[in-house]
């Protein structure tokens, strides 16, 4: 538990007579304000609060703590304060969740050049294709691709993530190539579990386009489609984050030039703005400058 952050969130709670103006005040989600007055009532191993509908009111155990928080919270000011450098270099520990896909196409490279500028940083990658609850799992960054933005997180928009419709040479020479999207209807389609697993959808002519799709090979993650597609199985529906290389070595063929798959924003997300640590800060801002709105694995059209 952060100590520290669980006293400042008690305090505040306190002065602002509910939690609902504290997670506000705090830009905190609620979840997130409960889970540290719990943790910090049990690190002290007493209620500090009764909680009613109508009022808050702190417990005498609650009337002993305050008070010691408010000194514990001025001292690590004066702390900081005294001890921080010129330079103020990141330096800690990050713990980032991202999916098998994006973590091993992307990310890795960039978390690389990130450690190699700041090496104070220690830097923990959960390669996960799964949502994770930030606050349960100690996250402090997950990276997410989705148009869709839970409302307890913040989310900052980092890159785009685009898709491309894709075969191998030998898989068209075989069954040849569809000329319109509804000509994916009678291909073997390699599908994803999670995202588009039977419909995949296009913008075509300014027109949105949902077309049904089939295949005898799905996956819970992109990787192990582009390795099927390679292998000629099928047609494939990848990120250009991952498959732009073998579409520059013409080890895939993109389909479709004209249809244009539902793009998805590539965000980061975490649990607050404010108090933020200055190397998840300087983290975001570097991952953010690196990817971009054009990055750097679409800028040869892939």
């Amino acid at each position: 538990m952060d100590r520290l952050n669980a006293m400042r969130v008690f305090v505040t709670v306190v002065d602002l007579g509910s939690q609902s103006a504290a997670a506000d005040h705090l830009e905190l989600s609620r979840p997130v304000v409960s889970r540290y007055l719990a943790e910090l009532e049990e690190w002290v191993g007493a209620r500090l609060m009764q909680r009613t509908t109508r009022k808050l009111s702190l417990t005498a155990a609650g009337q002993e703590t305050l008070p010691r928080c408010r000194q514990l919270l001025e001292l690590a000011g004066d702390l900081q304060h005294a001890v921080r450098q010129p330079d103020d270099a990141p330096r800690g520990e990050l713990r980032i969740s991202v999916s098998t896909s994006f973590g091993q196409a992307q990310l890795v490279d960039a978390v690389a050049a990130y450690v190699k500028r700041y090496p104070g940083v220690k830097v923990e990658l959960q390669m996960l294709d799964r949502t994770v609850n930030l606050v349960d799992e100690r996250i402090d960054l997950a990276i997410r691709t989705s148009n869709d933005v839970d409302p307890n997180l913040i989310a900052r928009r980092l890159s785009v993530c685009r898709s491309v419709v894709c075969a191998s040479p030998a898989y068209l020479r075989e069954h040849g190539t569809p000329q319109r999207v509804e000509d994916l209807s009678r291909h073997n389609c390699l599908t994803h579990a999670y995202f588009g697993h039977s419909l995949w959808h296009f913008e075509v002519d300014g027109q949105s386009v949902a077309v049904p799709v089939q295949g005898n090979i799905s996956a819970n993650e992109a990787m192990t489609l582009q390795k099927a597609a390679l292998a000629s199985a099928g047609i494939a529906m990848l990120p250009t984050y991952q498959a732009a290389a073998a579409l520059r070595s013409g080890e895939l063929v993109r389909l479709l030039p004209d249809a244009k798959p539902r793009q998805l924003n590539l965000n980061a997300v975490y649990t607050s703005r404010k108090h933020m640590p200055a190397t998840l800060r300087s983290m975001l801002d570097f991952l953010a400058q690196r990817f971009g709105d054009e990055p750097e694995w679409d800028r040869d059209g892939a």
